[in-house]
């Protein structure tokens, strides 16, 4: 076995013990003499896998009876789009918080479908800022406050909810879900490509309080986008593999403590690292200190070309998929649940040694 440390902000590293497992039951699945990917979805093995998947969600996020847990496709840019098909009717508002590229992207995308007031946006200060809640201009009539808990480009993440007055939460959870305690009776939505922390791509879980699907009343949705096609049946073919690699995580995690253990894990790793970036001025972060990321850590060293250097010299010390998004450049390292303490280690290391050699 050949592993790199993988700072890859998705798809992203998966605890090796799960990628084990799977590998393990890939060609013959339990003994049943068939990979899972070539049972029928609708089939007694495939159906035990998405209703034990359905329970640990449960059971870790304590919904009890709730919400009502989905397993979609399409990644979040599709629940941008399907949130507020199925929310909106034309001539309601809907609050967005607009901390970034993704935020910006569902903006875009539930203007089709109402009125939609941008209750605050970073663009002016480049992303690098939450917001606190006095800087928000949030509508009390509002049908719902969207936000993105985490930015995976920016590196900034909200380090609780937004206060909202009652206006149920829908959030994009995409690369923190599962890495921290929420209040989840404050939600309406939370949506999450699993790609992050919570299994490969190919699979976005939904979860949807059940009192807002009762309150959806249109009836011009197409089938496959309204929500309540999905929490009446399963119906049509869901990513099977995806969903199985999703319920092995959700054990992995259980193991470990659940959220509260990843909570502290995830706060010592990126405490590591940000103490590291911000001993001089060799290293910046690129965020603001009170809005940075635990799960996405970004900053930029002297000179583009000193970065570039820094990058090419990190690959040949197996630390993997460090370069910025391509709209911002820098550094990024992804940190995600999965990721071991040993990795964050090995860089802070790295930092260290590359600093003392070019500084």
């Amino acid at each position: 076995m050949n592993r790199i440390h993988n700072f890859s902000a998705g798809p992203a590293i998966l605890p090796l013990e799960v990628l084990q497992k799977a590998q393990s039951d890939l060609v013959d699945y339990e003994g049943t003499g068939t990979s899972i990917m070539e049972k029928s979805h609708r089939g007694v093995d495939y159906t035990q896998v998405h209703e034990e998947s359905i329970s640990l969600l449960n059971s870790i996020l304590d919904l009890g009876d709730d919400f009502e847990i989905l397993f979609l496709q399409g990644g979040a840019s599709t629940q941008f789009l399907m949130a507020p098909m199925n929310l909106l009717f034309s001539g309601q508002t809907a609050d967005y918080i607009n901390t970034g590229a993704w935020s910006t992207k569902a903006i875009k995308e539930a203007k089709a479908f109402g009125e939609i007031n941008e209750a605050y946006s970073g663009k002016d200060r480049n992303f690098t800022h939450i917001p606190t809640q006095e800087e928000l201009k949030l509508n009390e009539q509002a049908k719902y406050v969207h936000f993105t808990s985490n930015n995976t480009i920016f590196g900034t993440q909200f380090a609780t909810e937004p206060e909202t007055n009652g206006v149920p939460l829908v959030c994009d959870a995409s690369s923190d879900f599962l890495s921290k305690p929420i209040d989840i009776t404050r939600y309406g939505i939370i949506y999450a490509g699993a790609q992050k922390n919570l299994g490969p791509a190919g699979v976005t879980v939904v979860i949807v309080r059940k009192d807002i699907l009762d309150s959806i009343n249109k009836f011009d949705i197409p089938t496959i986008m309204d929500y309540r096609t999905h929490a009446e049946k399963l119906f049509n073919t869901p990513p099977v593999f995806p969903v199985y690699m999703v319920k092995l995580v959700l054990e992995w995690l259980q193991k470990k403590g659940g959220i509260s253990f990843f909570e502290q894990f995830n706060a010592k790793k990126a405490k590591l690292l940000y103490t590291a970036i911000d001993q001089d001025e060799f290293y910046t972060g690129t965020a603001d200190h009170s809005s940075r990321s635990l799960m996405n850590v970004t900053f930029r060293l002297l000179s583009e070309k000193l970065e570039k250097k820094f990058l090419k010299e990190a690959s040949s010390a197996r630390l993997d998929a460090l370069k910025g998004h391509r709209s911002v450049g820098g550094i990024r390292a992804s940190i995600y649940n999965a990721c071991p303490m040993e990795s964050v280690q090995a860089l802070v290391s790295f930092m260290a040694d590359f600093k003392a050699r070019n500084g």
